[in-house]
């Protein structure tokens, strides 16, 4: 039996996963018990991560839109996560309706309820691929579709490298990514920070899940910049990365660094 496009079998319903914890700390229905219940545990844990996760989704929307503004017509998404509107597409093509969005993520429901939702104009495309392999997702064919490495492009890596192990090095996974990229070309970032408080109990609501959570420091966090250079105000809280607005109450809790940068000729 098939859903989407997938084997049913091919979904984990046994553990939480990242995008359906994630959409169920959002008040997304994409999700099951076992993330719910990993959802609710996380949040007694770490009790600012709802606003937390209002304020990464709130950084991505401004970043989206500042690279956008700065010329930006090709945007690759990796690690995605469950569609949470307005999302990439939306919010870039307000701005420039000739921008073009692929979404990659390794969750085969993620896959499938993006498919549902974007558009077959050609503008967007939703692969399936992991990370951790950042060749198969530069040279994956629905990316090449739409993205053109001869022109730049703005990758994001939005609450995912942080799903990343030490182990599985993931500075040489965003060297690549990097390498792949012309001139002109920006990265966002956003990653889970235990500077703030200390998320023990946190990260061990995702030992459970299919991908652990590694909390990295701000100067950790800020080596997966290497080769870009940051735009102002540089790697901040992400309610502080140039809000356009009062951030919200609890702002100085929240456990997320954000930031943009620019690859230089």
């Amino acid at each position: 039996m098939t859903q989407g496009g997938f084997r049913a079998e091919e979904i984990d319903t046994s553990r939480p996963h990242p995008a359906r914890i994630y959409d169920y700390l959002l008040g997304g229905e994409d999700n099951y018990e076992v993330d719910a219940r990993a959802g609710e545990a996380l949040a007694a844990a770490a009790p600012e991560v709802r606003i937390g996760l209002r304020a990464n989704r709130a950084f991505l929307r401004r970043a989206v839109r500042h690279v956008v503004g700065r010329g930006v017509r090709q945007i690759l998404d990796v690690g995605t996560g469950l569609p949470t509107s307005p999302n990439v597409h939306e919010i870039a093509q307000e701005l420039a309706p000739n921008v073009r969005v692929a979404y990659v993520d390794n969750d085969p429901i993620v896959k499938a309820h993006a498919d549902a939702l974007l558009s077959r104009s050609g503008t967007t495309s939703i692969v399936l691929a992991d990370l951790r392999d950042p060749r198969a997702v530069v040279d994956h064919p629905d990316v090449r579709r739409v993205i053109d490495f001869d022109e730049p492009v703005a990758l994001l890596l939005v609450a995912v490298v942080h799903f990343l192990t030490d182990a599985e090095n993931p500075g040489q996974i965003v060297a690549t990514l990097r390498e792949a990229l012309p001139a002109g070309s920006f990265l966002v970032l956003s990653h889970a920070t235990s500077d703030f408080a200390d998320r023990s109990a946190a990260q061990a609501v995702y030992n459970r899940a299919t991908a652990t959570l590694n909390l990295r420091s701000r100067a950790e966090v800020e080596r997966f910049f290497d080769g870009f250079e940051l735009v102002e105000p540089g790697l901040a809280q992400v309610p502080f990365w140039r809000p356009d607005g009062p951030p919200p109450a609890g702002s100085e809790e929240i456990g997320f660094y954000g930031g943009v940068a620019r690859k230089s000729g």
